[in-house]
């Protein structure tokens, strides 16, 4: 029996995190859709063509350890913009999505396109500066020499090209329930999004 929550929203506002504690916590499978992007992102800037990057993805892609840098996240939203490159991943997403015993899948179109009848659909969002200073914290955490000026500048060019996309553009779905992580702790956001969904698989 397949169960699937698609959880949403812009960089840094938690739903990583938020989708790993919650699928560990019901034993579902979990999915950070982002790094198919980023590691289809990351093959671009070594020269490869970003569709045929994203055709030719493999799980050894997804463990490259510098997914996470800025250089990636910037290439990750720009392919992410192509149609073609989309198109291309949207069957493993899908896929993933059903598999039995219950799948949490969190990015940016989960509940709008991949996943439109995701039984709970959460839109995780948080404010610009609260985003900035998380990111910037585990970049410098992690080493990276990076001010929170250009943080923040990097997110907001970000947010405004998902959200400007003619591509599943980032935006909630029109039944996705609202998690501002603006004033939460990540135990008091986790709490929440697991009681979002124990009611409605009470309802069922």
């Amino acid at each position: 029996m397949s169960f699937t929550v698609a959880i949403d929203g812009p960089a840094a506002a938690g739903k990583g995190t938020i989708s790993r504690e919650v699928a560990a916590h019901f034993g579902f499978a979990h999915l950070d859709t982002g790094l198919l992007y980023r590691a289809t992102g990351r093959r671009t800037l070594d020269g490869t063509d970003p569709v045929e990057a994203a055709r030719t993805l493999t799980p050894e892609d997804l463990e490259a350890d510098d997914l996470r840098t800025p250089d990636v996240a910037q290439a990750a939203s720009r392919v992410a913009a192509v149609p073609e490159v989309r198109a291309a991943l949207v069957d493993f997403q899908r896929a993933f999505a059903m598999r039995a015993g219950g799948a949490v899948l969190d990015g940016r179109d989960i509940g709008t396109v991949i996943c439109p009848d995701a039984q709970v659909k959460l839109y995780v969002t948080a404010s610009d500066d609260i985003r900035a200073d998380r990111r910037h914290k585990e970049l410098t955490g992690k080493g990276m020499e990076i001010s929170l000026e250009q943080v923040l500048e990097d997110l907001r060019q970000r947010d405004a090209r998902d959200s400007a996309r003619e591509a599943a553009p980032l935006k909630p779905a029109e039944d996705a329930v609202l998690l501002d992580t603006s004033e939460m702790s990540i135990d008091e956001a986790v709490a929440s999004a697991i009681a979002t969904i124990d009611s409605v698989r009470g309802r069922g």
